[in-house]
């Protein structure tokens, strides 16, 4: 993989030109996109900005975020050739930091469930994740060092699991969602993938301004709680070993670790989160399930058609679920600097299987709105297993920190 941090660090010292990091970024794709087609259309012609933290940085755009100089599909049929006028406010906040936007990757239709053409860089027989297929691939496979991706249920921890990348799914809001395409304005959260959690942050400090994401370490001894989710099912043996795996290197590294119980109204918050989802689509996609419902990707056309009945007092009830388990959850990080629990139940699926994955070990943090990280931890058979570190509401840089603290305790124990 391609590290922000290191095409930095050589920019500033002078021994890479921005230019020169853009020309590689577009000689991995000219080399890799025909076997892992993670992008939906990128510009052969990129060239870098003279200026800002972020030049010389090639970016990915997830096809349902708005962009004046690529259409914007969504995955869709009924909006091929979709042109917007503008970007999205998080797209100009890249460009105002300096990052090339080198291309759009491709997203499942409306950020659901249907599956897209991009393959696992690690095994072309294997699903990527989804719904942010592309801005995962593309990363993971090398061809670019940062992307955007967003999250609903479980649709940036899950892919970089897949993928064996780094990913943050921030604290709710701390990047707008204007101008990405809606799916549930309660959820939708916009996320970063890069090769490493310093290049993370690196990312969020280029593109937000906050000092507090500057000069991101390793946390020093942190108090780790491991939620194993029992209440969103069984996990495969791998997914296990790759928990256990983190837990015996953090441990070894100095990290005080114990396993935490979820409240009753956290579990609980697990539970309704399809409610709210499912009801929110229905307003977010309103126009096209009745004008162009045909037209709608058959998973997702399926979704919507057996949802169709929610009522506003099941939405109200979930949201006030919800509140409780957010208040709960809070008092639970009195004991514990993170939660540490699986990115996904597994390996990624085969790919002909036609599913991008189970979201239910992702969808509780994104209701939540705590900041998530995945951090890749060891390949079973070939294919990466991720753990998900998950720190207070606001603190992302503090669960960026123990993800650099996971990641080089891991390196030490290889």
């Amino acid at each position: 993989m391609i590290s922000l941090a290191d095409l930095q660090r050589r920019i500033e010292a002078g021994e890479l030109s921005p230019d020169a990091t853009i020309a590689q970024s577009l000689e991995a794709i000219e080399t890799l996109e025909k076997d892992v087609r993670a992008f939906v259309r990128h510009d052969k012609s990129a060239r870098a900005q003279a200026s800002g933290p972020l030049r010389g940085i090639a970016v990915g755009i997830k096809d349902i975020i708005d962009t004046a100089d690529f259409p914007t599909e969504m995955g869709s049929e009924i909006y091929r050739g979709w042109q917007p006028r503008s970007d999205a406010p998080v797209v100009m906040m890249l460009k105002r930091a300096g990052a090339t936007i080198i291309g759009k990757t491709t997203t499942t239709a409306f950020a659901s469930r249907d599956p897209t053409p991009t393959l696992n860089p690690h095994n072309s027989g294997r699903s990527p994740g989804g719904s942010s297929s592309g801005s995962a691939a593309a990363v993971g496979a090398g061809m670019i060092p940062l992307a955007l991706g967003t999250q609903t249920g479980g649709s940036v921890i899950r892919p970089a699991a897949y993928c064996g990348v780094a990913a943050i799914k921030p604290s709710f809001r701390m990047l707008p969602t204007v101008g990405v395409k809606c799916y549930s304005w309660a959820l939708d959260t916009v996320g970063l993938f890069g090769a490493r959690a310093e290049d993370l942050a690196r990312g969020l400090l280029a593109m937000t301004g906050r000092s507090e994401f500057s000069d991101i370490v390793a946390a020093k001894s942190p108090r780790i709680g491991v939620v194993r989710q029992d209440f969103a099912g069984p996990v495969e043996p791998a997914a296990e070993r790759g928990l256990q795996a983190a837990i015996k290197a953090a441990e070894r590294a100095g990290a005080s670790v114990e396993t935490v119980d979820m409240p009753e109204a956290v579990r609980e918050a697990w539970r309704i989160h399809p409610i709210i989802q499912d009801f929110e689509a229905h307003r977010a996609l309103a126009w096209e399930f009745s004008e162009r419902h045909d037209e709608i990707a058959p998973l997702l056309r399926a979704g919507l058609d057996a949802t169709v009945g929610l009522t506003p007092k099941e939405y109200d009830e979930a949201r006030r679920i919800g509140r409780r388990g957010r208040r709960e959850l809070g008092e639970v990080f009195e004991g514990v600097d993170v939660l540490l629990t699986y990115s996904a139940p597994g390996t990624a699926p085969a790919k002909e299987l036609a599913t991008t994955g189970d979201p239910r070990y992702n969808r509780l943090w994104t209701l939540m709105g705590n900041p998530c990280v995945n951090v890749p931890v060891l390949k079973v058979d070939g294919l990466p297993i991720g753990v998900q570190v998950i720190a207070r509401f606001g603190n992302d840089p503090g669960a960026l920190a123990v993800a650099r603290f996971l990641e080089e305790a891991l390196a030490k124990s290889s």
